[in-house]
């Protein structure tokens, strides 16, 4: 399988600590927010990754050289300027299309600076079983921007901007509002479909397509363990919470090793409830 990073932003919201290094190379607990990312994706079957790269590009380059890239394939995407999420991943259409095609299975397209306890194998299966275009996780809880998702997990909207204003593109009641997590499950016929150039945002692509009728599904995590990594306070807050709660780690290689459904529920509910008791 393979997956994009996205890692070539600023880091703006990071600094001081990004003042000499991208924020990919921001570190948690020892270890840098690329190399979480990127295994914790290879745990879940991916063998091969496109980072985009852009803020301290040679940095990077450098840090995976000397970690024999973890074992993977992984390729660098460069950018002269920043071409947000959807002309990151536009730039970077290529990995995905090279030997099969459109017709090769779906991608992970993953925020670098977001910590996770979300089944990732479970986001992939209910992608194919809704024979999705794109599936999204979402949670439950506060956000300046809210996608807006009917009673089946369909995208139908967002609320974003001061005014709070809702954008509607498939009209729908009720409409549940959502916070999304950074992370995407990408079937590979979406990339011909991105007509935009340049520099624009993912969440424009879809919204554009949901409103022609594509499926741009849902993926419930509450019961998982969710972090912004976006601010230096977060990763305080991160690094505390994996010294408090070493089980976390123990618990989540359980859940990824699970086999029985109830057992990943029971390990998924108990990872949720300490996210929530730590962060809360």
């Amino acid at each position: 399988m393979k997956a994009m990073v996205l890692a070539a932003g600023l880091g703006t919201r990071l600094r001081p600590l990004t003042d000499d290094r991208p924020k990919a190379l921001v570190e948690v607990a020892g270890r840098t927010l690329l190399e979480i990312a990127l295994t914790r994706l290879k745990s879940f079957g991916v063998t091969e990754a496109i980072v985009n790269v852009h803020h301290f590009a040679e940095m990077v380059i450098d840090y995976l050289k000397s970690n024999n890239n973890f074992a993977m394939r992984i390729e660098l995407s460069r950018e002269d300027i920043l071409l947000d999420t959807g002309g990151g991943l536009k730039k970077a259409a290529w990995f995905f299309q090279e030997n099969s095609g459109n017709d090769a299975g779906p991608f992970f397209l993953h925020n670098v600076d977001v910590l996770s306890s979300i089944d990732l194998a479970l986001m992939v299966q209910a992608h194919k079983e809704k024979r999705s275009l794109v599936t999204v996780a979402v949670q439950k809880r506060e956000s300046s921007r809210q996608l807006l998702f009917d009673e089946h997990g369909q995208l139908c909207g967002r609320v974003a901007g001061r005014d709070r204003e809702k954008e509607i593109v498939r009209p729908a009641q009720p409409l549940e509002s959502l916070a999304f997590s950074g992370i995407h499950v990408i079937s590979p016929r979406l990339l011909p479909m991105m007509t935009a150039e340049g520099v624009f945002s993912i969440i424009d692509t879809y919204l554009c397509l949901s409103g022609q009728g594509e499926k741009i599904a849902a993926f419930r995590a509450d019961k998982y363990y969710w972090r912004d990594l976006g601010k230096p306070e977060s990763v305080t807050q991160a690094e505390k919470e994996m010294r408090e709660h070493t089980q976390f780690v123990e618990d989540a290689e359980r859940l990824r090793a699970a086999k029985d459904q109830q057992e990943i529920n029971r390990l998924g509910e108990k990872l949720g409830k300490a996210g929530k008791a730590i962060s809360g």
